[in-house]
């Protein structure tokens, strides 16, 4: 999934608003209709377009099972054994899921940024689920290492304050 929205990033920045209608000040066209390709963005609660960005917001609620939602909870599943990442055992992080409320604001006409920056902590994507994306690195910018032991079945986790997350 992670590999899907990686490759469909490129697309979606790059794809253009279908209607538009005159701008009041300032000559140019404003896109009033979000392209159809968002709508494959299943897990946003809601997808506008302000004529310069597409803003997606989302719960960060995964819609698949995972040991780290709280036991009463109809997705939870518990997860024991070995991880897919060499065979470890799978070590539980002590959070559980909980509801956040996350908005990505997407360029509308995305330019490549020259600078070429390193990637903050925190969110830097979303899958089309709704799920942020990480950076490859754990809490203080260091390897994940045995961060990744604590990897569910799709491979998300949640942080400290509770945020589920994909690297």
């Amino acid at each position: 999934m992670k590999s899907f929205f990686l490759l469909l990033a490129p697309f979606l920045l790059a794809t253009g608003c279908k209607k538009s209608k005159p701008a009041t000040s300032g000559g140019g066209v404003v896109p009033t209709t979000v392209p159809a390709i968002y709508n494959k963005i299943y897990g946003a609660t809601s997808i506008t377009s302000d004529g310069t960005f597409i803003t997606v917001k989302t719960n960060g609620l995964p819609d698949h099972i995972s040991c780290y939602w709280p036991a009463g909870n109809s997705m939870f599943r518990p997860f024991t054994g070995t991880t897919t990442f060499n065979g470890e055992t799978f070590q539980r992080a002590p959070n559980d899921i909980l509801e956040k409320n996350y908005t990505f604001k997407i360029p509308i006409n995305a330019a490549v940024n020259n600078a070429h920056a390193a990637t903050p902590m925190g969110p830097i994507g979303f899958a089309l689920n709704g799920i942020p994306f990480y950076n490859q690195y754990a809490a203080g910018g260091v390897a994940l290492g045995n961060e990744k032991k604590g990897f569910d079945q799709y491979y998300g986790h949640p942080q400290a304050q509770g945020g589920f997350h994909y690297h």
